[in-house]
């Protein structure tokens, strides 16, 4: 059997892709292949389910303009679909005065972004919003809010079956080649014939890239980001979301309090280097793929640049006093006593050979593949709007 579009990858990006093709094109034949089991089995289902209101993000950049358009997109089909979803607003909290500053240079991104209802605050209504806070100015984000990307996902994956298409599991994508203007993507078991192919295989999409042809000077390099979580008789002490100032130079958002859409409080993450892809446990460890990122130049350019950030995440990661320490700047009441480890979850970092991290979506086209290289945070939130944007790039590249 051929179809029409082959998607590597059941994430949130991939089934948004499908998703947004079987509504805008219902007589396409959409396959969808997934070396796992199950949706959403790595990114998306490991991130701590934060609806982003885009606040942080270079204006007019690819993240900027996706993730409002997302969001709201998001919002709406988790109220038509029913969905887990509650907008529950976000604070970015100023521990110190010499950080006031930058926060207002948050606050005039937001405005650009056109951030709906956000408000710079002062310590007494940052106590009205969360009461165990503790900062010398905020913003707050009222649209931020928390959601289900697994049930998302799961609801994706129904509607698009639904209109005849397919989802496979336990199809890992090894080799993509090519044959008499079809596109094949094969398995250890199985290949499968396509007019078109869309490579949304996160953490391994520069592999599959890769095994297609595709030259491109970027890789991944996983990060883990480490987790707790409130014990129930804590969780009185968070509300919503309440994150601290990002670093201007790492694309992490710093050691935050996320109140969970399904019950609980995750507190985190930090973001460590992980010597393995999939490597949700400290002591995960594949020997190819170390070798592969140590051989790499832009890892160590980007160590050189960042070593000193790189310790000082170790040292939380084992160290859970540290990681406490980090947590009470934002919230005092803190103690090592509330906190039990969570599951952890792993970014793919895009990097260039100098150690530049991409900061934005990045998308290599071919004459019938589409590869996303690049689909960082808030990629989740995102999704719908990176579908539409994929969909878009698909009618100008491709004849169906």
């Amino acid at each position: 059997m051929k179809y029409d579009f082959i998607i590597v990858g059941a994430g949130i990006v991939g089934l948004s892709t499908a998703y947004k093709l079987s509504e805008k094109y219902p007589d396409l034949n959409i396959l969808i292949l997934d070396k796992e089991d199950r949706v959403a089995a790595h990114q998306t289902g490991h991130n701590s389910g934060v609806i982003h209101s885009g606040i942080y993000y270079k204006p007019n950049s690819y993240r900027a303009k996706n993730c409002v358009n997302g969001r709201h997109q998001l919002v709406d089909f988790c109220e038509k679909h029913e969905v887990a979803y509650e907008i529950c607003g976000k604070v970015i909290v100023a521990t110190e005065e010499k950080d006031i500053p930058r926060l207002e240079k948050i606050y005039e991104t937001g405005q650009i972004n056109e951030i709906e209802g956000i408000e710079m605050i002062g310590p007494e209504r940052l106590a009205e919003i969360e009461p165990y806070a503790e900062g010398v100015k905020a913003i707050h984000v009222p649209c931020a809010g928390i959601v289900d990307f697994v049930g998302v996902c799961e609801k994706q994956k129904s509607l698009i079956e639904e209109k005849g298409n397919e989802v496979k599991f336990n199809q890992e994508v090894q080799n993509i080649r090519h044959h008499n203007g079809s596109v094949i993507a094969e398995t250890e078991t199985d290949h499968f014939e396509g007019s078109w192919l869309i490579n949304c295989a996160g953490l391994y999409s520069d592999h599959v890239a890769e095994s297609a042809g595709v030259r491109s000077e970027i890789q991944i390099v996983p990060f883990r980001g480490e987790y707790y979580e409130l014990k129930p008789e804590a969780e009185h002490l968070v509300n919503g979301l309440i994150y601290p100032m990002p670093n201007p130079e790492f694309p992490f958002l710093g050691v935050h309090f996320t109140k969970m859409v399904l019950g609980g409080v995750e507190c985190g993450p930090n973001a460590v280097f992980a010597f393995k892809r999939e490597g949700y446990e400290k002591l995960s460890f594949n020997l190819n793929e170390t070798i592969e990122t140590i051989n790499f130049s832009g890892f160590w350019n980007l160590a050189r640049q960042h070593w000193r950030m790189g310790l000082d995440e170790y040292y939380r990661s084992f160290s859970k006093k540290a990681f406490v320490e980090g947590l009470q700047k934002l919230v005092p009441a803190i103690r090592a006593d509330d906190l039990t480890t969570s599951p952890s979850g792993v970014r793919a970092m895009a990097l260039k050979p100098n150690g530049e991290i991409l900061d934005d979506f990045h998308f290599e086209t071919t004459d019938n593949e589409i590869h996303i290289l690049n689909a960082p945070s808030p990629a989740a939130t995102a999704g719908l709007a990176i579908g539409d944007e994929v969909v878009k790039r698909a009618e100008q590249n491709f004849e169906f």
